[in-house]
């Protein structure tokens, strides 16, 4: 459902070819019968940045793993780049709110590890330069042979950036990537997946509990209500690309923060 009020919220935007596409998506846990997605429905555009909010246990999370294909819906459809997800795939990137590096091997190591698991060492020594390229463009350049313990929080998960798109995935699954990071940190990252996303074109879907890093992040923003979890409205922000933080302090920013949390809020009370 596109958001009716406040019209200013709304923008004309290219349609791009659909890249993951989800149909009438259900999830009901059979341990304990516990219904957890109902009739999901979304899709992902080939470039676009898209966010889902809700409170907790909401199913966020079950259907990020859905996606991804570590876990089988109950009924739906996930289809990527036309193919049914039934599990695992190496065009899907993965970043979760620990970086996860491996700690006896250095940072260019991690990064081509997805790659060594897929192909062996040898297709993992081949990729080196790639991985540098990888390293300069988050700016770690010269941390390549450093091992994970003598980098801090923020250049952890930007290492866990280049590990993620070493693949050339076709969407970026995103779980609450810097959760653990100081709100500077957070910020700072935050600006640099935005400059990352948009000079290599990715498709991005992002969980997350922050309203403002859903509006900045975000083209669309899907509000999903309480177990069983549903998406109650699309909301599609305006705000001209590239985002900077300064417009956090805006009007139209704040208009839309209040449109989405008064959202959330009568879907809780409710």
């Amino acid at each position: 459902m596109k958001m009716a009020e406040p019209q200013d919220m709304s923008i004309s935007k290219q349609v791009h070819r659909p890249v993951y596409e989800i149909a009438r998506l259900s999830k009901t846990y059979a341990s304990n019968k516990l219904v957890a997605l109902t009739d999901v429905n979304l899709t992902l555009h080939d470039g676009e940045f898209v966010s889902v909010i809700g409170s907790s246990g909401c199913g966020k999370s079950t259907l990020l793993k859905i996606m991804s294909g570590l876990m089988p819906p109950t009924k739906g459809r996930v289809m990527l780049e036309g193919k049914p997800v039934t599990g695992p795939r190496v065009d899907i990137g993965m970043m979760f709110q620990q970086a996860t590096l491996l700690p006896w091997k250095t940072t260019i190591e991690n990064i081509v590890q997805p790659i060594e698991i897929r192909e062996g060492k040898a297709a993992a020594k081949a990729a080196y330069g790639k991985a540098q390229d990888l390293l300069s463009l988050v700016g770690l350049g010269d941390f390549a042979n450093v091992y994970p313990g003598e980098l801090s929080g923020g250049m952890a998960q930007r290492a866990a950036i280049c590990r993620m798109l070493i693949t050339e995935p076709a969407v970026l699954l995103l779980d609450e990537p810097f959760s653990a990071l100081d709100e500077l940190t957070r910020d700072f990252m935050n600006m640099e997946l935005q400059r990352i996303c948009n000079e290599t074109k990715a498709t991005a879907f992002l969980v997350t509990h922050s309203l403002s890093e859903a509006v900045i992040m975000s083209d669309r923003i899907l509000v999903m209500k309480p177990r069983p979890g549903r998406v109650v409205e699309e909301v599609t922000i305006s705000l001209p690309r590239p985002r900077t933080l300064d417009m956090i302090n805006t009007e139209e920013f704040g208009r839309i923060v209040a449109h989405i949390r008064d959202l959330l809020d009568k879907e809780a009370m409710a």
